[in-house]
């Protein structure tokens, strides 16, 4: 039985031996630092139905629209209430959205209501315990041109929820803001490139919008 038992204990640690660790495998955290950014998407002109398209106006609000925590979004301002203006000048449905916890008195001046706009309040997806998918579908609308603040926030997921519902979606980057630009510059890519999404959704700036 000691030569047996001997060899046996032989057997396995020379089976051990044969068995190497795995490698460990690469993850995106590892690679980070090589990663190259892909060319920018390219932006396209788009003319939109003003009977069956809605601006939504997300998040314009002064708690986060602001010098201290999202100075960018300051800077699209102007832009943005040229969207508004032209819009009001279609006669389009526009819908306004605030943040949970906020009110509609905390939209900038810039871009605040105007006469029965409706507004909605939510989280980052403006569809989420909400009443806009009704509100919009009850109108007719086909397409959705989506603006607002945050980029990784309301714009993203309010647009990606528009497609995934059956709408088009229609995003001005220069309408869109972030913290900083490598958020706006991922959100950018995600909507043209994200599986379902990108099918509908268009990628544009204010001048390339008519209407």
């Amino acid at each position: 039985m000691g030569l047996r038992s001997g060899l046996f204990a032989l057997a396995v640690l020379a089976a051990g031996a044969l068995v190497q660790p795995a490698a460990a495998q690469q993850t995106i955290i590892d690679e980070w630092p090589g990663i190259k950014a892909p060319p920018a998407p390219a932006l396209k002109e788009v003319t939109v139905d003003p009977k069956t398209t809605a601006l939504l106006m997300l998040d314009f609000v002064k708690q986060t629209c602001n010098s201290e925590r999202r100075p960018r979004c300051l800077a699209t301002l102007p832009a943005a209430k040229q969207l508004l203006a032209d819009a009001r000048a279609k006669n389009m449905l526009v819908v306004h959205s605030i943040v949970a916890g906020g009110a509609i008195g905390d939209t900038l001046p810039e871009v605040a209501l105007a006469g029965d706009e409706p507004y909605v309040q939510s989280g980052a997806d403006k569809f989420v315990n909400t009443d806009l998918e009704k509100l919009l579908k009850d109108r007719g609308i086909k397409t959705v041109i989506v603006a607002g603040t945050a980029a990784h926030g309301a714009v993203l997921h309010t647009a990606a929820g528009a497609v995934f519902r059956g709408f088009k979606a229609v995003v001005p980057v220069d309408t869109m803001s972030a913290e900083n630009l490598y958020i706006e510059q991922y959100v950018a890519y995600h909507l043209a490139s994200a599986p379902v999404v990108a099918a509908g959704t268009t990628l544009t700036r204010l001048s390339m919008i008519k209407f």
